[in-house]
């Protein structure tokens, strides 16, 4: 593909968008700065670290930032480039045209068990040993891959991809346009237990799962239905693999958790929370909206609305930053410490010889 014709399939570019074409070379694919060769585009951010390898760059075509020294540099050594504001979302614009989705054609394959009383949409593939339940509903175009199982009384909107092996258990509720990758596992029942004399009463969890439109799940995770009421994840939320969302929590709109998240039964997420890998959120919890938490954070009350945290327990990354400069020097501190403590001694008991 010409990189004129990929710029005319980029949202961010324009008529007034700075560029300098360089012959307007062939792109066959796209890789990282350091590794793209000849026929590859790549792309540069702002305050890139690896802005020091351009000079070594072996790509065809960039996208860079508004630097006017970056589009020097590249116009002097041949490479087609563009000018972007964002030039991350651009790159991702650009993989998407370089290499088109392959979509499975509609149908059902042979081994695939629907029950009778279920509902499937037009334009539906329904891959190799595919189940769905009674009285459950796909919407039109959705993908379900082999192995892909919708248990009784599921709602599945328009246009979502179940991939491989995911579970979506009794009363699911997903929106339009979501993605649930392999082996995750949407309804299952919430860890609900009562303690008695005896031993633990099990808590029948009746609630259900509700994915708002466009949430992808990623692999292996799990999404739990609660006693009663619904777990909610609101719409455009993006989880990664291996994140465990406890029965009855609520999510705002927009939120991102990446792997290895943890969140309790009932807590409670604001609009564009953002968690970063291994992050623990206690039962009932309360994040604000646009807060984010920092990797390995626990969460154990409430944090208010765009605020940044680390640690255990998780304060202000900024508190958090100057605790853990001075947890490097607590040796130092605990020897002057005993220090004065041995001085002081000496001086009470008119000694003055070392205790």
């Amino acid at each position: 593909m010409r990189f004129s014709h990929l710029l005319s399939q980029l949202s961010a570019v324009d008529a007034s968008s700075d560029r300098d074409l360089a012959g307007d070379p062939d792109l066959s694919g796209a890789n990282a700065l350091d590794a793209a060769g000849s026929g590859e585009l790549s792309f540069l951010e702002p305050g890139n670290a690896l802005t020091a390898a351009l000079s070594a760059c072996g790509a065809s075509a960039l996208l860079l930032p508004a630097d006017a020294e970056l589009q020097r540099q590249a116009s002097e050594r041949g490479i087609a480039w563009v000018a972007l504001k964002d030039p991350r979302l651009g790159f991702a614009e650009a993989l998407e045209a370089l290499h088109p989705r392959r979509r499975p054609s509609p149908g059902q394959h042979p081994s695939a068990v629907v029950d009778p009383s279920a509902s499937i949409g037009t334009g539906v593939h329904l891959g190799a040993h595919v189940v769905i339940g009674a009285g459950s509903v796909v919407g039109d175009n959705c993908m379900l891959h082999p192995g892909a199982v919708l248990y009784e009384d599921v709602v599945l909107g328009e246009g979502c991809e179940v991939h491989a092996q995911a579970v979506l258990h009794p009363g699911s509720r997903v929106g339009r346009d979501c993605v649930i990758h392999s082996q995750a596992v949407i309804g299952s029942e919430g860890f609900g237990f009562v303690p008695t004399a005896t031993g633990w009463h099990k808590m029948p969890q009746t609630g259900l799962v509700v994915l708002e439109d466009a949430v992808e799940v990623g692999c292996g995770s799990t999404v739990d239905r609660p006693s009663v009421g619904e777990t909610r994840l609101g719409a455009g939320t993006k989880i990664d693999n291996l994140v465990h969302v406890g029965h009855g929590v609520v999510t705002g709109r927009g939120c991102a958790l990446a792997a290895q998240v943890g969140i309790a039964g009932g807590a409670r997420l604001g609009h564009g929370v953002i968690l970063a890998g291994q992050v623990g959120v206690a039962n009932r919890a309360v994040i604000g909206d646009r807060a984010i938490a920092s990797s390995k954070s626990g969460i154990h009350g409430e944090v208010a609305a765009g605020e940044v945290v680390s640690g255990y327990p998780a304060i202000p990354n900024r508190l958090w930053l100057r605790c853990s400069a001075a947890f490097n020097k607590l040796p130092e501190m605990a020897r002057s410490l005993r220090q004065l403590q041995n001085a002081q001694a000496r001086e009470t008991d008119g000694s003055g010889a070392p205790r």
